[in-house]
């Protein structure tokens, strides 16, 4: 989620680490960025936009186009019927009584 916020005191950016001075503060992900920090760690689009929605995938910001897209060695199993991506699958077999839920 990204919301905007009045800069209260100068904090760190978590994309350049230096000092934001703007008047308004960018805080995604519970770490604060420069506009032109916040960026799609695929494509580099700017995500800083007000409203905007990032996605996040192997500690990853993402776009959305990026989040959804399956890349090159991503791992799927099918259970059930069901296509899971690996981290599902794995969590699957460590409880009992599997039962995936429909996102």
């Amino acid at each position: 989620m990204l919301s905007v916020q009045p800069d209260t005191k100068p904090k760190g950016c978590a994309g350049c680490n230096r000092k934001i001075k703007d008047r308004y503060l960018l805080k995604a992900l519970d770490k604060y960025w420069h506009e032109d920090c916040l960026k799609c760690a695929c494509c580099d689009c700017r995500l800083g936009e007000v409203g905007s929605t990032l996605y996040t995938k192997a500690n990853l910001i993402l776009c959305r186009r990026d989040y959804l897209r399956f890349c090159v060695g991503d791992k799927f199993f099918l259970k059930n019927n069901m296509i899971l991506c690996q981290t599902d699958y794995e969590e699957g077999l460590m409880k009992e009584g599997y039962a995936p839920q429909v996102r």
